[in-house]
């Protein structure tokens, strides 16, 4: 998992480097706040952070730096349906809860779901992982 503690530029710098990404400035704002802690996020709420103090960032930009961040290993995307995405700054393998009143996504703790017998995989493939989100809603 990572997690930048006390973020500053050259720290969010030199993981955006270690993953093969150049450091643009947009990039940098968006690493900043996606890595001071472990977060379940969408694109709009980066955004609007982003935007904050800040010099403008683009939809586009914020869309393109998480596909980027993802692809790279740094993020996890959690999809909930083709509207609602999450970015996961755990990228360990790991289960969800997805509030449906609240609109927000948690972490189920390790070990509280375990899968068995999943069906014979189609020919030429290889096991990847099980995603799982719980969808729930408040009584």
């Amino acid at each position: 998992m990572l997690m930048i503690e006390k973020t500053n530029r050259q720290s969010v710098k030199y993981l955006l480097r270690e993953h093969g990404i150049a450091p643009t400035q947009q990039r940098i704002q968006i690493a900043d706040f996606l890595f001071s802690k472990q977060q379940h996020v969408s694109a709009d709420q980066i955004l609007s952070h982003v935007q904050i103090g800040h010099p403008p960032v683009s939809k586009a930009t914020v869309y393109n730096t998480l596909g980027l961040f993802a692809n790279k290993g740094l993020l996890r995307e959690v999809i909930i349906d083709p509207n609602k995405v999450f970015y996961d700054t755990n990228t360990e393998h790991h289960h969800h809860f997805y509030n449906t009143d609240t609109s927000t996504l948690t972490d189920v703790k390790d070990g509280d779901i375990t899968i068995n017998n999943l069906p014979t995989l189609p020919s030429g493939t290889n096991f990847q992982c099980v995603d799982v989100v719980i969808k729930v809603r408040n009584q």
